[in-house]
């Protein structure tokens, strides 16, 4: 059995990651482990120890954080170096641009299905939310579009349900993701 350890920067992404992973893995032959850190300072502050400790045979390593304000390759580099100071540097790092709630603008579908709240799919045409990896505050403008409605972690569980996992999300991080562990995958299976 394989074990994918994913190294997650809040309770958030673990909701998204739990109701989407099984949605497109081949759950009968993984173990899914998460490891949530309070916040982006704690997960780089204790990254490196926690991996390293990890014990688990054939074990593989996905790190995801948002970026917020600064700089992804700046983040994506500073998070490569601590798991190559863990000696895991075939680790997959990934970093979602600006915030995960990018991932659900880039399917507003998902979002107006899984909320239940009408009139927001429409809104994709936008050209504010055609690209958007490159919203300032993704979080803002999905509590704005939803009225209030979505709430992080409850709203994370709901959406990723409905997700599309087949190319159809705008958001170009969302797709690295996808990819990154669709491989990630493939190649401990092999």
């Amino acid at each position: 059995m394989i074990t994918l350890v994913f190294f997650l920067e809040e309770l958030s992404a673990k909701a998204l990651l739990e109701g989407l992973l099984p949605r497109f893995l081949p759950m009968d032959r993984l173990l899914l482990r998460f490891v949530v850190f309070e916040g982006k300072q704690d997960m780089e502050k204790q990254l490196a120890r926690r991996m390293r400790l990890w014990r688990t045979p054939n074990s593989y390593f996905i790190v995801l954080r948002d970026q917020d304000s600064s700089d992804c390759k700046d983040v994506k580099r500073r998070l490569v170096e601590l798991c190559r100071e863990a000696r895991h540097p075939a680790a997959l790092v990934r970093v979602a641009c600006r915030e995960l709630e990018s991932w659900y603008i880039g399917d507003l579908e998902a979002v107006e299905v899984a909320l239940g709240v009408t009139g927001i799919a429409k809104r994709r045409r936008r050209e504010k939310y055609r690209i958007p990896d490159r919203l300032a505050s993704p979080s803002r403008e999905l509590k704005e579009l939803t009225g209030g409605v979505y709430q992080k972690v409850q709203g994370s569980r709901a959406i990723s349900r409905h997700l599309g996992v087949h190319g159809t999300n705008a958001s170009q991080s969302f797709g690295a993701f996808l990819a990154g562990v669709k491989r990630v995958v493939r190649q401990a299976l092999e």
